[in-house]
């Protein structure tokens, strides 16, 4: 009994050291988003660069963009490539975890993992663009603008205090609970079953893509948390970690799957970014071994 109140006061106080990092990150979030919007510069989201665009909106650690993307997706305004130029790049909670957690190894990591995912959905963006760029596309009305939030859900009328303390609040507390879940159950598994942990990542690594880009299409930031905080636990590696959030879409997929006009080319969607992610994790984990990592 005393074991397990170890491992829980000690997966408690871990967790409690990056809450007001994590608070103080949401809050910054709010301040720089404050609900942005590309959607002014309607050549923007046809051009040529929308794909760099694309990738370069998801990189930001929030999931307003990703929404915002599905929502023009669904309106037939942008093409597939740049809605899955978004999606891939989108790491939901990754960046903002890795960046508060305090293990200087995968703080470091963070700049590789920007990178990988930039990498990836410009690559599959410019692709997919060029094999749809015969598809039609509907036009903005005059006037008419397309928004997303980092929850997913509007909050225009909400006030100051709101925006940018309750709900960066909410957030991080959330976030701090499944943080919490996690190490103690892996406090739990490493307490009780370290041997098999270890002999797994060695063993079972090859397995790790397929389960981690799996988890990572859950459009909840709990599947973004999970994997993340697991590569953070050395529960995953590199290239499962990569898969995973590779595969992270935020809440994209919910304003997508929720539309019935969208429902079969969302389910493409789907399939493509699982399969790119998959694909990706393998390519990091080969990397690595062949550099003796």
């Amino acid at each position: 009994m005393q074991e397990i109140l170890h491992v829980l006061l000690h997966a408690f106080l871990d967790s409690l050291k990056v809450f007001p990092f994590l608070f103080l990150m949401y809050v910054l979030i709010e301040l720089l988003e404050n609900r942005t919007n590309f959607t002014k510069n309607k050549t923007l989201l046809t051009g040529n660069l929308a794909p760099l665009l694309g990738s370069a909106t998801g990189i930001i650690p929030q999931c307003g963009f990703s929404v915002m993307a599905a929502k023009l997706y669904d309106k037939r305004l942008i093409r597939a490539g740049t809605v899955l130029s978004v999606f891939l790049a989108t790491s939901d909670e990754a960046i903002v975890l890795l960046l508060t957690s305090g293990v200087a190894s995968k703080t470091a990591a963070v700049m590789p993992v920007i990178a990988i995912l930039f990498a990836v959905a410009v690559g599959v963006g410019y692709l997919f663009n060029f094999l749809t760029r015969n598809a039609p596309l509907q036009t903005l009305a005059e006037g008419e603008d397309v928004h997303g939030t980092p929850c997913g859900h509007d909050h225009e009328e909400d006030s100051n205090l709101h925006r940018y303390l309750l709900h960066p609040l909410t957030h991080a507390l959330q976030i701090f609970a499944y943080i919490l879940a996690v190490n103690i159950l892996f406090g739990m598994i490493m307490h009780y079953a370290e041997g098999a942990i270890e002999s797994f990542l060695q063993s079972g690594k090859w397995y790790q893509p397929l389960i981690s880009a799996a988890i990572g299409l859950i459009p909840n930031c709990a599947a973004s948390t999970v994997i993340t905080q697991a590569y953070i636990l050395n529960g995953l590696t590199f290239g499962g970690f990569i898969a995973g959030i590779c595969a992270n879409a935020g809440l994209g997929f919910t304003i997508l799957f929720r539309s019935r006009k969208t429902l079969r080319r969302a389910f493409v969607l789907l399939g493509v970014m699982y399969a790119v992610s998959v694909a990706t994790g393998y390519a990091v984990l080969g990397i690595m071994q062949a550099a003796g990592m």
